[in-house]
């Protein structure tokens, strides 16, 4: 049995794709939202082990392959788009458990830049 439902393994294929500007863009919102509810939302989106490691190994070997670029655009761009996708990522995999603004407030920052996420109750 898969770690990761297909929504979340979905919405992380997406979201590391995105356009260094875009990936700047998120983490600067993501950054924003922190104190707006975002730090309290981030930690009730605390998943297992399991998915936490799935998660952040897909996101950072992904990202990894684009630090030339990434790194063209902004400096630490690599270790700023790591922090907002991992956090986007967690609210999608613990959507269901979240309320409708702690999900809201972590995938904010990927619709900002354009990014079709899955309703909470997908």
């Amino acid at each position: 049995m898969p770690v990761l439902d297909s929504v979340t393994t979905d919405f992380i294929a997406r979201a590391i794709a995105l356009p260094p500007a875009d990936l700047a863009l998120a983490f600067d919102r993501t950054v924003d939202l922190r104190t707006e509810g975002g730090k309290e939302a981030s930690l009730a989106a605390s998943v297992s082990a399991a998915q936490n490691s799935s998660i952040d190994r897909t996101v950072r070997e992904a990202l990894r392959a684009r630090l030339e670029e990434l790194s063209a655009h902004r400096e630490y761009l690599l270790s700023e788009a790591i922090a907002a996708c991992g956090t986007a990522s967690r609210a999608v995999c613990k959507r269901a458990k979240l309320t409708d603004e702690q999900y809201r407030v972590l995938v904010d920052p990927f619709v900002t830049v354009g990014m079709d996420v899955p309703p909470r109750d997908a």
